[in-house]
């Protein structure tokens, strides 16, 4: 089993800033993607950002220029840096990765359990 934690989320005025922070632990033999998904109330979830294992990463349309995403191979943590907020970025922000177990060649995707992002005056 994979635990992934997710951290740093919060209110914030629009225009500001936030860093979430996730870090995945349990049974890791290689991590192929780390992605970072968010929900707002009534709206389906989406795809903020995705990172691979060599750094090439992807944003979704709303979010490019603003948020910056991240991670760290040698301790599994990937990290997203939200700029210049607005109050259509309030959400539940979910931290996802593609995991292959040790001595495994199938992938299997984890979830975190969600972080709160308000962004209002």
């Amino acid at each position: 089993q994979v635990q992934l934690v997710e951290s740093g989320g919060g209110l914030v005025q629009p225009g500001g800033s936030l860093r979430l922070s996730c870090v995945a632990s349990g049974s890791i033999g290689s991590i192929n993607t780390m992605s970072w998904y968010r929900q707002a109330p009534g709206e389906e979830r989406e795809l903020v950002a995705t990172i691979t294992s060599r750094a090439d990463t992807n944003y979704g349309d709303s979010v490019k220029g603003r948020f910056t995403i991240s991670r760290d191979n040698a301790k599994n943590t990937v990290s997203l840096q939200m700029n210049s907020l607005k109050p259509e970025d309030t959400a539940v922000y979910y931290c996802n990765a593609v995991v292959r177990p040790p001595t495994s060649r199938y992938l299997y995707y984890y979830w975190g359990q969600g972080t709160q992002v308000t962004v209002s005056s």
